[in-house]
């Protein structure tokens, strides 16, 4: 919903219904903390003014994705990009395309800073705006090049599901926004979350696909890991734009 003066706000707590009052948002995700370690700190100094989009930036009149990266390339979207640790070993593997990386979390954004510049990976830009809302406003409709979503927040708790990423409105947004021929990457360590996506995206005419073996070019991340030990599998999807 957009402001009265017709600004279109990036940041939920910002959106107001027609007639003025403040919406009340269902997100996918929680707010944590924003304390940096001092290696995060050093990483933002360096990189954040080169790589992170500012929230106020995406709502301004004229706003490119190529403006922010410098150039015209393929745009692959990741949502959910935590510490960077998919993200940085990704792109730099993908030099040819462009990485939007969107992580609320602020010390994710940091320590991803420090991984990409680590990899040498130029092509990545990090935004904290909400997806959903980036996703219909600031994407147009078959631009999207591939779409990455790993583990994201499972939600388990059955009166949050809710809140869960995929679910059947953001499956059509995501399919119109893929080109055809387009690959939507999942992968998720609680498995009634899997069947969700699957009966899910199943469901949404414009993508086909399933269950694949884990992708090998993913790395494994502490989170993954962390998963593992408890005893969870992880799961991956992958669904094509048709």
């Amino acid at each position: 919903m957009n402001h009265p003066d017709g600004v279109r706000p990036a940041r939920p707590h910002h959106q107001l219904t027609a007639d003025g009052r403040r919406m009340r948002e269902v997100l996918t995700y929680a707010r944590r903390g924003s304390r940096f370690t001092p290696g995060q700190a050093a990483a933002w100094e360096a990189h954040h003014e080169a790589w992170v989009v500012p929230d106020e930036a995406v709502e301004e009149p004229g706003f490119s994705w190529a403006e922010v990266f410098g150039r015209e390339a393929p745009l692959v979207v990741e949502i959910g990009s935590g510490v960077g640790e998919a993200t940085a070993a990704l792109a730099a593997a993908r030099p040819e395309v462009d990485v939007l990386a969107l992580e609320v979390w602020r010390p994710g954004i940091a320590e991803t800073l420090g991984r990409v510049a680590e990899a040498g990976a130029s092509n990545v830009r990090l935004c904290a705006v909400d997806a959903v809302w980036l996703m219909r406003h600031l994407l147009a409709p078959g631009s999207l090049a591939e779409l990455w979503t790993f583990f994201p927040d499972p939600w388990h708790k059955a009166r949050h599901h809710k809140r869960r990423l995929v679910q059947p409105g953001f499956a059509a947004l995501a399919a119109e926004r893929l080109r055809p021929g387009a690959l939507w990457r999942l992968a998720t360590d609680w498995a009634e979350y899997a069947e969700q996506m699957v009966a899910v995206l199943d469901a949404e005419p414009r993508l086909e696909g399933g269950v694949v073996e884990r992708w090998a070019e993913r790395p494994v991340t502490k989170f993954e890991r962390k998963g593992a030990n408890a005893g969870r599998t992880s799961t991956d999807l992958t669904y094509r734009r048709v």
